[in-house]
């Protein structure tokens, strides 16, 4: 690609950013051109959030030359990379949830009238954006109301409600289904015609191929190579971004899945929650992975909360090996056996500001007691140890804040404090949301070893691909209800979204 031509926007050239004895930046380059849209490839601690907080003027860089429109750019906060015409969506939320959604997507920027916020010209202009958007929310909703997805779209319009040359766009599909996404899509559509240049970070290799003009790959820190979409292949790519080549996306089953006459682990009946989901029906058997599909607004999450104890049932009922259960709390499901991965690990599945040892070991604790209720601390940071092994956690130690890491290996500490209660019933809402190919790959192994051991799994997603190549039956919802359950046999794509989106009854 030529670097110099009169299209590029941003060039970014030798760029290090050193944090004490850790390079998360070598000597980076990139360039960005008006009208397309450049993908940002790389594992988790590559060095693409690095990058982008740099771009956004969230970090300055040890050193190195960045390029704005032919000019020097060096943004000490984001205010002024938003004057400079660069805004950024990022993939953690930054929404306010008591503020409402006009509220947060004009937050700072607030129209006002004799140095007080004028109410009507907010809601007007907020109105516009969402409008002209697209998006599925009302500008009047509090935005903790809304779902994780729905929070993402407003996350997208705040981000775009700002004049911009260059948009970031990381994870933005992350929390979305296939359909949500289009959404998104549509509004990239638009950007490159304007001729604005879009860098996007996604994990999605099929939605990066469809969206991409060129395609940046990185790892551990340093630029690989950058080529064009017509010259690459997803093979290719991801053995650029691992260092290795990956032979199949989703790993084999090591033994069959568990035949229908076999007795239920986990049985729900007609369970209810009102004005959330009606008449939730299925079984799983030990060692049975089934997936949960549906699009936003499904009540599929709802369903998981519920069966977690997080929410309380209307109605229906829950059988565990055939006796029926009251679940009251999330202790009591954790007593019966269940460990739940939420799809929000941000506020539900972590402590952000504990070390990666404590929140693997935080469910667990029991196990570490003696007689006097004191800790065994060795047993504990053993188990944390392999824990950070086996999923492949990337932390400088275990005392390192949670917070601090990448959200990809955020997930997979959510995902090793459940390992460790050795669950019955492992309930997984959007496992691998926001996290690469290589560590999707990781994950998918480690279910597909607990399947191989008895536990029943529970996966919700709103990647098709994952619940296809995951699944053994799939139940579909649609507005709060059960549309479909099919059998592996009968999974197609065309077939799930006719039952997620109604069309099929």
């Amino acid at each position: 690609m030529d670097s110099s031509g009169i299209d590029a926007i941003l060039e970014i050239k030798d760029v290090t950013k050193v944090f004490g004895t850790v390079t998360a930046l070598n000597n980076m380059q990139l360039t960005v051109r008006a009208g397309r849209v450049h993908t940002i490839l790389g594992e988790n601690g590559a060095g693409k959030s690095t990058l982008m907080k740099i771009l956004a003027g969230v970090y300055q860089p040890t050193s190195g030359n960045i390029r704005l429109n032919g000019k020097p750019y060096a943004p000490a906060n984001p205010q002024d990379a938003a004057k400079a015409g660069l805004t950024i969506v990022f993939q953690e939320l930054s929404l306010c949830n008591n503020l409402t959604v006009a509220e947060n997507i004009l937050a700072t920027r607030e129209p006002s009238k004799v140095g007080f916020i004028n109410d009507k010209a907010l809601a007007r202009k907020a109105a516009a954006i969402v409008a002209d958007l697209k998006l599925p929310v009302s500008i009047n909703d509090k935005v903790g109301d809304l779902s994780i997805a729905q929070r993402q779209l407003v996350e997208i319009a705040k981000g775009l409600s700002v004049d911009a040359k260059v948009v970031i766009l990381d994870e933005p599909t992350s929390s979305l289904s296939d359909s949500e996404a289009e959404i998104l899509i549509d509004i990239i559509g638009r950007l490159k015609a304007k001729g604005v240049a879009v860098i996007y970070i996604s994990h999605r290799m099929e939605e990066i191929m469809r969206l991409s003009d060129d395609i940046t790959v990185m790892r551990d820190g340093s630029y690989i190579t950058t080529r064009e979409k017509k010259d690459a292949t997803i093979e290719a790519l991801i053995a650029m971004m691992v260092g290795r080549d990956m032979d199949e996306i989703y790993p084999p089953r090591d033994v069959p899945a568990p035949p229908l006459h076999m007795p239920s682990v986990l049985a729900v009946k007609k369970l209810s929650r009102e004005g959330k989901f009606a008449d939730i029906s299925f079984e799983i058997r030990a060692g049975e992975i089934v997936g949960f599909f549906g699009l936003i607004g499904s009540g599929r999450s709802e369903v998981m909360n519920t069966l977690f104890g997080i929410k309380h049932i209307s109605d229906g009922s829950i059988a565990i090996d055939g006796a029926d259960v009251s679940i009251a709390s999330p202790v009591d499901a954790i007593n019966l056996g269940i460990g739940f991965v939420t799809e929000n690990r941000k506020e539900e599945g972590l402590v952000l500001s504990h070390s990666v040892e404590s929140n693997i070991s935080m469910v667990a604790l029991k196990r570490y007691a003696g007689p006097l209720g004191f800790l065994k601390r060795r047993s504990e940071r053993n188990a944390a140890i392999d824990e950070v092994k086996r999923l492949s956690i990337r932390t400088a130690s275990l005392e390192t804040i949670a917070g601090s890491l990448s959200g990809g290996n955020q997930q997979k500490i959510v995902l090793a404090k459940w390992l460790l209660t050795n669950p019955k019933i492992l309930l997984l809402d959007e496992p691998t949301r926001g996290v690469d190919v290589g560590a999707k790959f990781e994950i998918y192994k480690i279910i597909r070893q607990l399947a191989a051991q008895g536990t029943a799994i529970v996966l919700v997603s709103s990647e098709l691909p994952e619940i296809m190549g995951m699944s053994d039956r799939v139940v579909v919802m649609s507005e709060g209800r059960m549309t479909a359950t099919m059998s592996r046999d009968k999974i197609s794509p065309e077939a799930i979204m006719s039952f997620a989106t109604g069309l099929a009854t």
